[in-house]
């Protein structure tokens, strides 16, 4: 099979959008998703613990758990996922307390975020990178 130089250029364009452009769209839906939950208000940092692994061996079901004490709301997001939303874990007056966990899919090496609304009205946000591996390898 012999690739035409207009074949090979169109397949090279569509590897530099796949590698630059993409993440860069993810980015974006993962800002926007923020904006929405957030009404537009600043985020800080405070009282949100975001556990995650480093390394996750397998990204289909990557742990992750969230400490978030004094919190109404928290919304969890995964940066480089074609569609970033994850979850939003509500807590109630009567939660006992404002821990969650779950298991999540990762498409690759990417950051997790989680933004509390806390009770004061406030915004706090939490971030990990997770380093995907391929086969398992560790490294």
């Amino acid at each position: 099979m012999t690739l035409s130089r207009r074949e090979t250029l169109t397949i090279g364009l569509g590897a530099f959008a796949a590698t630059f452009v993409l993440p860069k769209f993810a980015f974006a839906a993962t800002e926007d998703a923020i904006a929405e939950f957030t009404g537009g208000a600043a985020t800080g940092q405070g009282d949100l613990t975001l556990t995650a692994p480093e390394i996750a061996e397998n990204g289909n079901t990557v742990p992750i758990e969230i400490d978030a004490p004094g919190a109404e709301a928290v919304l969890i997001l995964a940066a480089g996922n074609p569609n970033p939303d994850v979850a939003t874990f509500h807590f109630g007056p009567l939660a006992g307390s404002h821990v969650a966990s779950t298991r999540i899919r990762l498409a690759g090496t990417q950051d997790v975020v989680a933004v509390a609304k806390m009770s004061d009205g406030s915004f706090v946000e939490a971030r990990q990178e997770v380093k995907v591996t391929i086969g398992g390898c560790g490294g």
